[in-house]
């Protein structure tokens, strides 16, 4: 189980770093709107959840995968 949490968080890690590339234009990138799209799949379902509770906006889609991390991380512990 830690190997499968270890990948988790370096897949969070590189999608953050390419939401940071796309949204600031960082190495010559253009900024684009959809640099976050990599967060989408590692935040479910808590970013569906949110949405139908009325949670939107950027901050609950980069904050989504950290509950399954410590969902990762808590099953790896116990």
């Amino acid at each position: 189980m830690k190997w499968v949490f270890i990948v988790f968080v370096v897949l969070y890690v590189v999608a953050l770093f390419l939401l940071a590339v796309g949204t600031f234009g960082w190495f010559g990138q253009e900024q684009d709107p959809l640099s976050g799209v990599f967060l989408m799949p590692l935040g479910l379902p808590w970013n569906i959840l949110g949405d139908k509770i009325g949670l939107t906006g950027a901050w609950f889609a980069i904050l989504a995968p950290a509950i399954n991390a410590a969902i990762l991380y808590w099953l790896w512990k116990r």
